[in-house]
Order: C-alpha cells, then structure tokens, then sequence
C-alpha cells in the first residue's frame, strides 16, 4: 500500500477503532479477548483496503422507537433520577448480555454505533433481510428481557 493510501487506511478507519472495540468486548464478554479480535479486524482491514471501492455508504435509518430508556443525565437530574439510570442501565446491559450472539451482534452495531443495515450486512456477512430479521428478533427478545426483569425487580421500565 502506498503512502497515500495508508493515509487513506487511517482516515477511514481510524475513527472506528472504539466502535469496533465495544462491539468485540459485547461480543466477547472480556477485555483481553476483545482486544485481540478489534486488532484481527483491524489488520484484517488494512490487507483488503486497496479493494475497497470507496463507495459512497448512504445511512438507510429505521427509528428505534422501541421505548428503550433515555439514559443521558441532564444537570436537572437529581439523585434519584441518576439511581434509576443507572439501575436501569444495568438492566439494559443484562438483558443485552443474554441475547445469542447473532442477535447481540446486529443490535449493538445497529443500536449503539448506529450503523446502515448495508454496513452490518457486510460486517456480519449475511443478507440485508437476514439483518433486518435478526435486529427484529433481538428487539423483541430485549423488550420481553426487559419486562421479565423489571417484573422481577418490581420497577418500571420507563418508555
């Protein structure tokens, strides 16, 4: 690869490192390990760049509208407003943690790094449908983790 196109290769990249990070370590589950797959990717990447066609990547968005819980603090906030945040971060990231992989996988990208369904049917390397398919079930299985959950506790999963 020339210079020019590993600038190219950093620029690109670069800026998904954490993504493909958080990503590694949901599907992993540990640190280390998650390290070691975000730099296979990484290197995995850089050996194809000279392949990539350099397409332009349009965001085809669905709202998730869900109800999940709004978890960004505001300086209104008090402190019981932050507990049940926080409680109900948790829930959320239990409730992702015991989805198959396949469905943790597609929700985490879509959800949390806010990919195209293109983009994650590349990464997955599997149809758009199947994509589409998947990150349906993984809603459904989290919205039906969630209520079990929140039953148990005795709290309200705020929508």
């Amino acid at each position: 690869m020339n210079q020019g196109r590993h600038g190219d290769f950093e620029q690109v990249v670069l800026p998904h490192l954490d993504a493909a990070y958080n990503l590694a370590r949901w599907l992993t589950r540990n640190d280390h390990d998650a390290q070691d797959v975000a730099q296979e990717a990484v290197l995995r990447a850089y050996r194809f760049f000279d392949g990539l066609r350099g397409e332009a990547k349009p965001a085809d968005t669905v709202g998730f509208d869900d109800g999940l819980i709004e978890l960004i603090p505001t300086d209104e906030d008090g402190p019981e407003v932050l507990a049940a945040r926080n409680f109900n971060r948790k829930m959320l990231n239990a409730a992702i943690a015991t989805l198959p992989a396949q469905f943790r996988e597609v929700l985490i990208l879509r959800e949390l790094e806010d990919l195209s369904y293109k983009d994650i049917a590349r990464i997955a390397d599997v149809p758009i449908g199947t994509v589409m398919s998947r990150l349906a079930r993984a809603r459904r299985l989290l919205a039906q983790s969630l209520r079990v959950t929140s039953n148990i506790s005795g709290t309200q999963v705020n929508k």
